[in-house]
């Protein structure tokens, strides 16, 4: 695997759509040493991410950015035409990281992949994502791609770990990115991920995060928009947990999905 185990911790934006709240936040993860930025064209943010970006003293060189393409722009000129949009709004050159949102709607292997072989082949990208693809979606874009799928980014928490698909990256080297890890705030309350957080002298989410971060290949993007959050957050790194702490954590997966609506792609 390559430059993203350099950057394991990222600043997730979903839903940080107030231009100048959103600009603020990827301003202080970087100031505070975040170097993986994750959007979206969903999110409707992008602009206040590139602005973000263009007003920090990071070099963008130092950065690695990632965003999605929308299930609806998922034909073949769709994901070039606004994959260029997407660049313009993030006042970029190229995207570190660019993902199949879902395999939904307009999604089609064939033409969607070719245009992502395409953007990867004219430099516009620099790696191809996958984004909530089961085992059965990952097989079929191996068989289409030229270029390696880099990352799978799932939901991935305590409570929903992911195994089959962890297993599926580590077997054939790909990353597995996290979003929503720390259960849309559900882990908050925890009382075993509460208990380890006192014995480290350490918050909830940074105990969550620690133990993500313990898990070979898998990264992982917290949103945060509050300067506190970003900062709190990046404390995982500080954690140790033991053997014992992550065997505790181990045990709370239940296989709860914070994000789940009809015609989903585990629901086929």
């Amino acid at each position: 695997m390559s430059e993203l185990d350099l950057h394991r911790l990222g600043l997730g934006t979903w839903q940080n759509r107030e231009t100048e709240q959103c600009a603020a936040s990827v301003r202080t993860a970087l100031e505070t040493g975040y170097r993986h930025i994750d959007t979206a064209q969903a999110y409707e943010n992008e602009a206040a991410v590139g602005r973000g970006i263009a007003e920090s003293s990071v070099p963008r060189e130092e950065m690695f950015l990632a965003t999605k393409v929308q299930s609806g722009n998922l034909g073949y000129d769709d994901v070039i035409a606004t994959t260029g949009v997407s660049l313009d709004r993030l006042r970029t050159d190229y995207i570190d990281l660019l993902y199949v949102h879902w395999p939904i709607d307009s999604y089609d292997a064939e033409e969607t992949l070719a245009a992502f072989q395409r953007l990867f082949d004219e430099g516009k990208i620099r790696h191809v994502g996958v984004s909530n693809f089961e085992p059965r979606h990952l097989d079929e874009a191996r068989e289409i791609l030229d270029a390696p799928i880099f990352a799978n980014q799932v939901e991935l928490h305590p409570y929903l770990q992911q195994t089959e698909l962890r297993e599926y990256a580590a077997e054939h080297g790909h990353h597995v990115v996290a979003y929503s890890p720390l259960a849309r705030t559900e882990v908050l309350d925890d009382p075993v991920l509460g208990d380890i957080a006192e014995k480290h002298d350490a918050s909830v989410p940074q105990v969550t995060l620690a133990w993500l971060l313990s898990l070979d290949g898998v990264v992982a993007i917290p949103k945060a928009t509050s300067a506190e959050h970003i900062r709190d957050n990046w404390g995982a790194y500080d954690v140790d947990l033991d053997e014992e702490d992550c065997a505790r954590i181990a045990d709370l997966d239940r296989g709860q999905r914070e994000v789940d609506f009809e015609g989903t792609p585990w629901d086929e």
